[in-house]
């Protein structure tokens, strides 16, 4: 464990590390030595680790240079359980090659992000030794998990201490079917709402014995699936609500049941706040008059970075390498840049082709991790590059 699989840094490929990285059975919140191999490949190259492990999570802050401005990687070396080992064509953590494309559990969701990070980093540190500026990497074992103890608290130490990037590029896998056909300049909000509708259990034969909360709550759901909570903008689209679980009753098909517990989500644009959502939901149910408990959870902010310096350098990078132009999206779920972006920084999520994410045979394409690092190192030569 911490050898990496490749003799030196100078022979080593993005395939060679992505490899080393899928081989370490860093299922959430584990991290299995994937950090401790980066720092191996980075110190070197005159960068300076910090680990910082809070609970059962392992985090590493790994840094060259102190004057701004400071671009930094972000990413996470943990993976999702595999699921039926025997559905895989071939064992999840022994990275294997067919036909071009390099299948193992995290290649494409995101240590193949990170092997192109850190080939990047190797050329753009060799072509500008004297580059302007700081570059460093966050990673964490705890992104696919809770995320409780990973970049969110490492982010805390380096507000504290005020060490602010300036840039960040985080390695999830962005693009839809084509690499680099997307950036992510932005994320939804999450909130997510627990709620118990309160009735009256009784026997199905005597409903005026009964209060059954399931059709209590159906006008308010039918209101709530309805409403317009915002109209988006022109970088979001608007607020969506959905229902992820409703559960009631004892199981017996005689029995009203006496609460019905229904758990939904907001994925929301900036056009709203998290109190404005809770107070409408609020106002809509004592409207209904009904009797409930409601709790919220709020997982992310949204947050956006509109086209500048980074977004500009990502989508000529892209164009350089891809002969594409990137398209700038805030859809899908959220990631651990919601937590950098508290920082003020400019924040973009830039990786591969996400079609096999967290699936059986999970993959990606060896072209693409070599045309992502070329386009990682060509963001740095316009950020960083003097």
């Amino acid at each position: 464990m911490g050898q990496p699989d490749f003799e030196d840094n100078d022979a080593m490929s993005v395939l060679a590390m992505a490899k080393a990285l899928i081989k370490r059975k860093s299922i959430t919140p584990h991290d299995e030595g994937c950090l401790e191999l980066i720092e191996n490949f980075l110190t070197p190259l005159g960068f300076k680790a910090e680990h910082m492990p809070f609970e059962d999570t392992s985090n590493l802050w790994i840094r060259k240079g102190d004057t701004a401005p400071l671009f930094v990687f972000v990413g996470h070396t943990d993976v999702v359980p595999t699921g039926p080992l025997d559905k895989w064509q071939s064992p999840p953590f022994e990275p294997t090659v067919k036909d071009g494309m390099l299948y193992g559990r995290g290649a494409a969701d995101m240590k193949g992000s990170i092997a192109s990070m850190l080939v990047a980093i190797y050329a753009f540190v060799k072509s500008f030794p004297n580059h302007k500026g700081s570059l460093a990497l966050l990673l964490t074992s705890d992104e696919e998990g809770s995320a409780a103890n990973g970049t969110v608290k490492v982010v805390k130490v380096l507000q504290e201490r005020g060490e602010i990037p300036d840039f960040c590029l985080v390695g999830e896998p962005s693009s839809a079917n084509r690499l680099g056909d997307t950036i992510k300049n932005g994320r939804r909000g999450s909130l997510t709402g627990h709620l118990i509708v309160k009735g009256v259990q009784g026997h199905i034969a005597y409903p005026h014995l009964a209060k059954n909360p399931i059709h209590l709550f159906a006008p308010a759901l039918a209101d709530l699936v309805n409403m317009t909570f915002d109209s988006g903008n022109e970088f979001f689209q608007p607020t969506s609500f959905q229902i992820s679980n409703i559960n009631a009753g004892t199981g017996a098909d005689n029995v009203i049941p006496g609460d019905i517990e229904i758990l939904f989500n907001f994925r929301y644009s900036p056009e709203v706040t998290a109190h404005i959502l809770e107070e409408k939901v609020r106002a809509l149910l004592d409207k209904h008059k009904l009797q409930y408990g409601l709790t919220f959870r709020l997982s992310g902010e949204p947050f956006l970075t509109r086209p500048g310096t980074l977004v500009d350098s990502a989508q000529k990078a892209i164009s350089e390498v891809c002969d594409i132009k990137a398209e700038l999206s805030t859809t899908g779920g959220t990631s651990d840049g919601r937590f950098v972006a508290k920082m003020g920084c400019e924040v973009i999520e830039l990786g591969p082709i996400n079609a096999t994410i967290h699936k059986i045979d999970e993959c990606v394409s060896v072209e693409d991790l070599e045309k992502l690092s070329r386009i990682y190192e060509r963001i740095l030569e316009l950020t960083l590059g003097k």
